[in-house]
């Protein structure tokens, strides 16, 4: 009986993966055969489809970010400039001679004053605009976000400095600070009060900078806390009003908290595009008057494509640089959110 049990019990096992066998005996066997593969493999044969579809796009970035940003290292290393590059002119062609320095672009870079100069700048610029920013985006989208007449127009108005292109913008604001015929100063003049240098006093030039990439800015924060407010479910500022707490307070306890986890990215975000932000200064004030507006990525072009002659390593160490100071950033800005119990 017992031997006769024991190949009854072999021969059901047997036949669940055999050819007999049925749909969920197969699965639950090849399920168990990936379980013994090899973990990569095991990835491969289980995800195939996802892997097919990320890899154009990895292969992309590689091209596209990975090679310039080694490329910038190693040429961060050396001593080229357009002297010594690999260039043809007409029909002969002239070969690389720069040569491998190691760090020595850092330790000038870092002992330069005017690394110094325009880091300060950099972090002051960078500061100011992502809190104005926000503050504003804040207030527009808490206005924004009650039932009003006219809500979804003003919601359009607001959202067309995203939409226009930013070198138009740019270029638009350049007519606006023009100290003899732009409006501002017509304005100004209209109402008894001398012009402003906008754009040829140092400091004038500073908040002229800041005042454009603030009004560049403020719609995409306004647009990413208006939706992580209307993502907060009412019932809670029902609950709080039948308590009897006040907006303000259902402000501090209800809309702030729920707007935590969207804050620090659009933050994080904004801080970044800022830190890099490239075309306001260049188009609006060229880095000037003299050299007062420059931030690091401008210095970085200038090293490229304004010096004589062009210092591509120098470039490059700059650009490095920034880089390693925003990855820094992350990793401070990542290490808090973690401390406050946020998840990124």
């Amino acid at each position: 009986m017992a031997a006769h049990t024991s190949q009854s019990v072999a021969k059901a096992a047997g036949s669940e993966t055999g050819p007999d066998a049925g749909p969920a005996a197969r699965g639950r066997s090849r399920r168990t055969d990936n379980r013994n593969r090899p973990g990569l493999k095991r990835a491969l044969a289980t995800h195939w489809y996802a892997w097919a579809m990320i890899t154009p796009v990895v292969l992309v970035l590689g091209v596209i970010i990975g090679w310039p940003l080694v490329r910038g290292v190693y040429l961060s290393l050396t001593d080229a400039t357009e002297r010594n590059v690999g260039r043809t002119i007409g029909a002969n062609h002239i070969e690389a001679s720069y040569e491998f320095i190691g760090l020595d672009n850092y330790a000038a870079v870092l002992a330069d004053p005017v690394f110094l100069q325009r880091l300060v700048w950099t972090v002051l610029w960078t500061v100011a605009c992502v809190s104005i920013t926000f503050a504003l985006g804040l207030g527009l989208a808490t206005v924004l976000n009650r039932e009003f007449k006219g809500r979804a127009a003003y919601r359009m108005a607001l959202i067309l400095p995203w939409a226009v292109p930013g070198f138009v913008s740019v270029f638009a604001w350049r007519f606006l600070f023009n100290r003899d015929n732009g409006i501002l100063n017509k304005i100004l003049e209209g109402g008894g009060i001398s012009a402003v240098p906008w754009l040829d006093d140092p400091t004038w030039a500073k908040i002229a900078v800041i005042s454009v990439n603030v009004w560049l800015g403020v719609p995409f924060m306004m647009v990413a806390l208006l939706g992580g407010m209307q993502s907060i479910p009412g019932e809670l500022y029902e609950a709080a009003e039948m308590d009897g707490a006040s907006p303000w307070q259902r402000f501090r306890h209800i809309t702030l908290p729920g707007l935590r986890t969207v804050s620090m990215t659009v933050i994080l975000l904004s801080t970044i595009w800022t830190f890099n932000m490239f075309p306001v200064i260049f188009l609006l004030t060229r880095g000037g008057p003299g050299d007062s507006t420059e931030i690091l990525v401008t210095q970085a072009f200038r090293e490229a494509f304004v010096s004589s002659p062009r210092d591509f390593a120098g470039s490059a160490t700059w650009g490095v640089l920034i880089l390693l100071l925003l990855m820094i950033f992350a990793l401070v800005y990542r290490r808090s959110l973690r401390k406050q119990g946020e998840v990124w």
